[in-house]
């Protein structure tokens, strides 16, 4: 792995600081503090930038960046605190279907285990609740379970059974036996270490980390100018050192997860359990770090002035989609386990 920066993601990485900068945060303290999907405000800054085609393969039109484009693209809308516009349409393109649908039932462990999917005459009925990104969206890629294991389902908005509650936020989207045909079935959802699932938990986890760290941002540019008696706050150690410790978090978190991006576009081999990994780490990580950046900040964290409300808001959100991290870590030993026992068992064999 090459630990200096490619000049072209740098690049990148300015170019949607500028883009985002200019897209208006919804400062409010109560109520969504982002709007995801196609619809959401920061669609155009990605459209600007061609974003839809950083991932895809050049001999099908594409920049062929990789994934570790994906992972910073996603990282910098989380810094922001905007919401997602690009999640959805990068694992619909992986799965081979257009732009502009919406992701449901994806925060659940076994993946799909939120909506079940009732077997019945040319389909299944699926029933069940789930978190939705983007409630405008006339396509909605569903996480279920079928006899064939986790897969994605495409159902249009106004299907029977189905419906959505945007009061709450995110929105909560609900079927009751709505009918679905083999042919809706976009693809599977298996945990292939380079599949579309690992992909977009490594995306996922881009994200987190992005909350993460704009989070501490904020918290350190607060604490370098608010003084308190008579030095700066960041001076004083119950400031300094726990924002000193979000720092070492974050950075780890950083390189665990661009690591499993790297891991993905070169060494497929070797991917493992790494995406799972960044992703538990990223949750974990954006949830603490928010957390101790709100309390370096005191009272004016709950303030529309500082915005770390919505940091807070998207950490708690965030955290458990694509899979709850309690859930993700128990996979991962549970694999290296299993790991330990065939390399001990091949070891004690006789040649």
């Amino acid at each position: 792995m090459n630990l200096h920066p490619d000049p072209l993601l740098t690049e990148l990485r300015k170019a949607l600081r500028k883009g985002l900068a200019g897209v208006e945060a919804r400062m409010d303290l109560h109520g969504a503090p982002v709007t995801d999907g196609s619809s959401g405000p920061t669609r155009p800054v990605l459209d600007a930038l061609d974003a839809a085609d950083f991932e895809r393969p050049v001999s099908a039109g594409g920049l062929g960046l990789g994934l570790t484009a994906g992972v910073l693209v996603s990282e910098e809308l989380g810094r922001a605190a905007r919401g997602n516009s690009y999640r959805a349409d990068a694992l619909a393109a992986e799965l081979g279907r257009p732009a502009g649908v919406a992701l449901a039932g994806l925060e659940a462990l076994p993946t799909g285990g939120r909506v079940t999917a009732t077997p019945v005459a040319g389909g299944w009925e699926l029933t069940g609740t789930a978190t939705v990104d983007d409630v405008s969206a006339t396509h909605i890629l569903v996480a279920t379970r079928t006899g064939d294991g986790p897969v994605l389902v495409a159902v249009e908005r106004g299907a029977a059974g189905l419906g959505i509650e945007d009061a709450c936020w995110p929105p909560v989207i609900r079927f009751d036996r709505t009918p679905v045909s083999v042919g809706q079935v976009a693809g599977p959802l298996d945990d292939s270490p380079t599949g579309p699932l690992s992909r977009a938990r490594l995306r996922q986890a881009g994200y987190l980390l992005g909350i993460a760290v704009g989070a501490h941002r904020t918290a350190v540019e607060y604490a370098g100018f608010r003084r308190q008696f008579g030095t700066r706050l960041r001076d004083l150690p119950a400031v300094s050192f726990p924002l000193a410790r979000a720092l070492v978090a974050v950075r780890a978190t950083r390189a665990a997860v661009y690591r499993g991006a790297w891991l993905v576009d070169s060494e497929p081999d070797a991917v493992g359990t790494a995406p799972a990994v960044a992703l538990a780490m990223a949750a974990e990580t954006a949830r603490d770090v928010v957390r101790l950046s709100m309390q370096s900040c005191g009272v004016r964290a709950m303030t529309a002035e500082l915005g770390l409300h919505r940091y807070y808001r998207l950490a708690a959100a965030e955290s458990a989609r694509y899979g709850d991290p309690a859930a993700l870590w128990r996979a991962v030993g549970a694999d290296r386990v299993r790991t330990a026992r065939r390399n001990r068992a091949a070891a004690v064999l006789p040649v």
